[in-house]
Formats: C-alpha cells, sequence, structure tokens
C-alpha cells in the first residue's frame, strides 16, 4: 500500500510538467525539471533525484502515476 503523505500531485501542460504548489516553500505553478519520458521512467522502477527550482528543496522519486509523484519520504503534513 502507497501511503497517500508521500504523494503530490502533478500536471502536464504543453510537454512540461508543473505543480500547482511546491511541497515545501509553497510557491504556485512551479515547472519541474522533468521531462514526460521521464516520468514513464521512473514508473518502470528508476529513482530520479527532484531538485525543486523555487527553493532547491529535494526528494527522491520512486514512482508515479497519471496525477501523483510519489516519493522516498513523506511530502504531506
Amino acid at each position: 500500500m502507497i501511503p497517500f503523505a508521500n504523494t503530490w500531485p502533478y500536471e502536464i501542460i504543453m510537454k512540461d510538467v508543473y505543480v500547482a504548489e511546491c511541497p515545501f516553500c509553497h510557491s504556485s505553478n512551479v515547472l519541474l525539471p522533468l521531462k514526460i519520458h521521464e516520468l514513464q521512467s521512473i514508473h518502470e522502477g528508476k529513482k530520479k533525484l527532484l531538485v525543486f527550482p523555487c527553493c532547491h528543496n529535494k526528494l527522491t522519486l520512486v514512482d508515479t502515476d497519471r496525477d501523483y509523484l510519489l516519493a522516498d519520504c513523506a511530502i504531506r503534513k
């Protein structure tokens, strides 16, 4: 079972990956340094270090689905 606290929603807009709000600094509409093909490779088992460009906080992505990024630690409080 995937813990909901380790997930964060994302959106794909015109081949760019966005989050509505940064989980760390709460900036809105953050463009992530991820490509669509990387989301598929993460889903297939490859881990990816994600550094948020707004505040430079980082987390390791261990899985994705069509709506959420899954991290190796709790993102939600």
